[in-house]
């Protein structure tokens, strides 16, 4: 199958990659006003913010993965308080993250403004890819945070604003669209700010438009190991740090090398979220059988997406001198809470000699079976929120599905005149704490695990609540 990648980051590695390896700039360190007169400056700024792009979303990605049930962080670096979870407004990380979100934001704001007006030979569709970027960095903003400026300097916006900025930037993005897939692209990015914020209306409309312009829609960013734009939740991932969650292990590791140099992709938006969206939509309308009809869809999908084969994965061994033991052997059936039934093949075999299949733009444990035995509300919508942590599983996206936002941060804070009330993350009362989102228990003797907390049963249970289901 053929990928088809985000061009905001394919156009970085197909163009020499300007401001990442600078071979043809005698001294780098001009000043604005010798930049902006050198040839083609749009070129080398659109470069240089999806380089930005690259390297801040997997930061993103490695610190959100461990602040939700996805992973647990089983090793000495990276962040050792985002798993309990604790989220602190001084807490170094936060404010990295915050300073991504305003980084990509000014990068694209300049490059729309200052360098295009210098630039004659700006383009459509420069434009539109810096409009991707700035609206993304509002997607970023509106999911993950309390609140936050919109402008340098600026007072803060609540998360919810931030959704609707968005939502206005791939309004001016559109028309900018060259083709099919860029236009189901900003359809899907609208489709989730829409869905976030539960205007069930416009997230309904947004995801049929894109799954009719490109019903297998994959959006990819990309990185390059050659220039030094490394993807860092691979190396959480690939490596023996992060741990998944057993009833994920499949899923696991989503980025793998198999040669030295191999850096993964991470998707950014992708056709599986318009199915998403739609089967959710169905539910809040009471009806189940549209709902199943998406979720068979989705199934559809996912069975053509590709799955690497052959994965050396036997140095992982699931302890490796960590904090803790993980299961690593078929024969251990799990279930996700002490009231699940047990499920066999969720732990895969790693061990030598055998090599591992993964799936690595999406996978799921849900069969049609599961989808036809569907035959309640609350069964279907628990179903959805499952297939949107598998599909999703290691891109980051899951802590905004349990409705954990983090705080705004020390240095935000004093710069802005309404920072009162966003210092403290908002963690649901149902989320649980003490490391409860990553906990289990093994049986072996009985060779099972025991989930102690099914968080897609929990949103159900929460959903009429305003941190979780936006739809009901």
């Amino acid at each position: 199958m053929k990928l088809r990648y985000f061009p905001i980051v394919g156009a970085l590695l197909l163009s020499s990659c300007d401001l990442v390896s600078p071979d043809e700039i005698v001294n780098p360190n001009v000043d604005e006003s010798t930049f902006l007169r050198s040839d083609n400056p749009m070129e080398t700024w659109v470069n240089g913010t999806e380089k930005e792009l690259a390297l801040h979303l997997s930061d993103f990605v490695e610190l959100m993965e461990i602040l939700s049930d996805n992973y647990f962080n089983n090793y000495t670096r990276s962040s050792k308080v985002f798993d309990i979870p604790q989220l602190l407004y001084t807490d170094a990380d936060v404010t990295t993250l915050q300073r991504h979100v305003g980084a990509l934001r000014e990068m694209a704001d300049y490059g729309l403004t200052t360098v295009a007006k210098a630039d004659a030979a700006t383009t459509n569709a420069q434009r539109f890819h810096l409009l991707c970027i700035k609206a993304y960095s509002f997607i970023l903003a509106g999911d993950f945070f309390r609140a936050l400026p919109i402008e340098n300097g600026g007072d803060v916006v609540e998360w919810d604003g931030q959704m609707q900025r968005a939502i206005e930037v791939l309004k001016e993005a559109l028309p900018l669209a060259q083709n099919a897939e860029e236009k189901a692209f900003v359809h899907t990015l609208y489709a989730r700010a829409a869905h976030r914020i539960g205007d069930r209306q416009q997230a309904t409309e947004q995801a049929k438009l894109a799954l009719a312009a490109a019903p297998n829609l994959c959006r990819q960013v990309l990185f390059d190991s050659k220039n030094g734009v490394l993807n860092r939740a691979q190396e959480a991932i690939w490596s023996d740090w992060f741990q998944p969650l057993p009833r994920l292990d499949f899923l696991d590791p989503k980025y793998f090398q198999i040669s030295s140099s191999d850096q993964c992709p991470i998707t950014i938006a992708k056709a599986e979220e318009n199915y998403l969206i739609l089967a959710e939509a169905a539910l809040a309308s009471n009806d189940l059988q549209e709902a199943k009809k998406q979720l068979s869809g989705l199934l559809a999908l996912i069975k053509t997406r590709p799955v690497q084969t052959d994965i050396n994965d036997q140095l992982e061994g699931r302890y490796n001198g960590g904090l803790k033991s993980f299961p690593n052997n078929p024969a251990y059936r799990v279930q996700a809470s002490p009231n699940d039934p047990l499920r066999e093949g969720l732990i895969i075999d790693r061990r030598p000699p055998c090599l591992i299949d993964i799936p690595y733009i999406s996978g799921t444990s849900v069969t049609q079976a599961m989808i036809d035995g569907l035959d309640n509300h609350d069964s279907a919508l628990e179903t959805v929120y499952l297939m949107r942590q598998e599909v999703f599983f290691a891109e980051g996206r899951r802590p905004a599905d349990l409705g954990i936002r983090l705080p705004l941060c020390e240095v935000e804070a004093a710069n802005a005149k309404n920072a009162a009330g966003y210092t403290e993350a908002w963690i649901p009362q149902f989320v649980p704490k003490n490391y409860g989102l990553d906990d289990f228990t093994i049986d072996e003797e009985a060779k099972t695990v025991t989930i102690a907390h099914n968080m897609n049963r929990v949103i159900v249970d929460n959903a009429r609540s305003a941190d979780v289901a936006p739809f009901e």
